[in-house]
């Protein structure tokens, strides 16, 4: 197998820091031609090191793969369980909420008390669990096939039951949030039935710690533009911080008390 030669070792070197750098740029910090650089990434790509993309490279990969629920509960524990509180804040007595499936709406389900009159549509079977004991939350469980990687309903069943319905609030967790792409999940299906929900919402929240900013996932949801507010933790970068702001959305940092967990 071939070795990394020099040059190559100083381009993985200038991701330091960065998420993508283009080609020209490599090309100009280097001085050498943009064919070579292209030839090096491509290189760099087979050993694993990098992620090509047009125009350029990144250090990581941009695109989010479907993981089993059981998987996801095990990561981003201490900023699941604090991006969930901040969420409460937004709800209110009387009102009538989506909450779609996810380990971190799981988490905020766990957190809805102290309300005297809640009316919660779902397609999260540990949602609908979780709340149907609360004689002060009415529970709707969307029906439809199961998706058991997820615990959660898709299909033509489960949509047409949700669009019988209008809801002022719709809590949304994503595997996926790019300006450009916007928001998105693994699964097609689950994207489908998350891009009704925020067509029956007034207002869509989005509840995401900072690992999913600058991802995409293989079913896009809707844009950016659809959001009123992102909750995430304070992993977000002032650069992502500034341009959802300018982008019109109100972000909401939680603050991680303890971050061992993750």
């Amino acid at each position: 197998m071939n070795a990394i030669n020099e040059r190559q070792e100083k381009i993985i070197n200038l991701f330091d820091g960065s998420t993508f750098i283009k080609v020209n740029e490599i090309s100009e910090l280097l001085n050498v031609s943009e064919v070579t650089i292209r030839k090096d990434l491509k290189f760099l790509e087979s050993k694993g090191l990098l992620y090509r993309t047009h125009g350029g490279a990144r250090k990581q990969s941009n695109y989010a793969f479907d993981k089993h629920i059981n998987e996801k509960e095990l990561v981003q524990i201490t900023q699941k369980e604090s991006i969930s509180k901040a969420a409460v804040a937004f709800v209110e007595d009387n009102d009538f909420i989506i909450i779609a499936s996810g380990t971190t709406l799981h988490e905020f389900a766990k957190v809805l008390i102290n309300f005297r009159k809640l009316t919660v549509l779902t397609s999260s079977l540990k949602v609908a669990i979780e709340l149907g004991n609360r004689p002060s939350v009415e529970v709707i469980q969307l029906g439809g096939e199961v998706r058991k990687s997820s615990a959660s309903v898709v299909g033509s069943i489960s949509e047409t039951i949700l669009k019988q319905f209008s809801c002022n609030k719709l809590f949304l967790s994503v595997d996926g949030i790019d300006p450009e792409f916007g928001l998105s999940t693994s699964n097609a299906a689950e994207a489908h039935l998350n891009s009704i929900m925020v067509n029956s919402a007034d207002q869509v929240y989005i509840l995401a710690d900072s690992s999913k900013i600058n991802k995409r996932g293989f079913g896009r949801i809707c844009s950016i533009s659809e959001v009123d507010t992102l909750i995430t933790d304070k992993g977000i970068s002032e650069k992502q911080y500034n341009l959802f702001i300018e982008m019109g959305i109100d972000v909401v940092i939680a603050h991680c008390e303890n971050l061992t967990n993750s």
